[in-house]
C-alpha cells in the first residue's frame, strides 16, 4: 500500500518520522512492543519498557531514539539523526500491545526521502569537477550590476509608470 506520510530531509539533518496511535487511556510501556523497520531490516526495537538495540542494523547504530516520555500517550515517532542518502526508504512503525488487553497490532508506513543539501547539489561540469557551493564569489559581479542597470533604465526613460 501507499505510505501514510512522506518525510523529506537533507543529509546531516535530524528528522522525526511520525508514528502516533490513539488508544483508550495510557499505554503500559512494559506491555508494548514497538518495531521500526524497513522490510526485514530492524531500525529500532522497543520492548519491556526499554530500547532493545542489540539486533539493530549497524547503519542506524547511535542515530535513532524514541520519545519515551510521550509513548504512553501513543507517540511512537522515531528521531533519526545525521540523515544519510542511504536512509531513503519506506519505514514501517509496528506497534503491538501485549498483556491483559487483547493483542492489537497497528502499522504505519512512512516514506523518507533524503537528499543532498542545496548548497552542494549541482550538476558536475563537463570536466568532471563539481562546484562546491551554489553561492560562489563569481556571482557577486551580477549583484553589483543590479543598481547600475536600474539607474540606466530610469535615466534612459525606459522606466514608465
Amino acid at each position: 500500500g501507499q505510505p501514510d506520510k512522506t518525510c523529506h530531509a537533507f543529509v546531516g539533518e535530524t528528522i522525526i518520522l511520525p508514528c502516533t496511535f490513539t488508544s483508550p487511556g495510557k499505554l503500559i510501556l512494559s506491555n508494548l512492543r514497538l518495531y521500526w523497520q524497513i522490510d526485514s531490516l530492524l531500525v529500532h526495537f522497543f520492548h519491556n519498557g526499554q530500547d532493545s538495540l542489540d539486533v539493530q542494523d549497524k547503519h542506524y547504530h547511535g542515530r535513532t531514539s524514541l520519545f519515551v516520555d510521550q509513548m504512553k500517550h501513543g507517540n511512537f515517532s522515531l528521531k533519526l539523526s545525521n540523515a544519510q542518502l542511504l536512509d531513503t526508504a519506506e519505514y514501517t512503525c509496528i506497534y503491538k500491545q501485549t498483556g491483559n488487553t487483547p493483542n492489537q497490532t497497528q502499522k504505519s508506513k512512512i516514506k523518507l526521502i533524503v537528499s543532498a543539501p542545496p548548497s552542494t547539489e549541482e550538476a558536475p561540469s563537463p570536466s568532471g569537477h563539481s562546484k562546491i557551493s551554489s553561492r560562489s564569489p563569481a556571482d557577486l559581479p551580477y549583484l553589483a550590476m543590479l543598481p547600475l542597470s536600474f539607474h540606466l533604465l530610469v535615466t534612459l526613460g525606459v522606466w514608465h509608470l
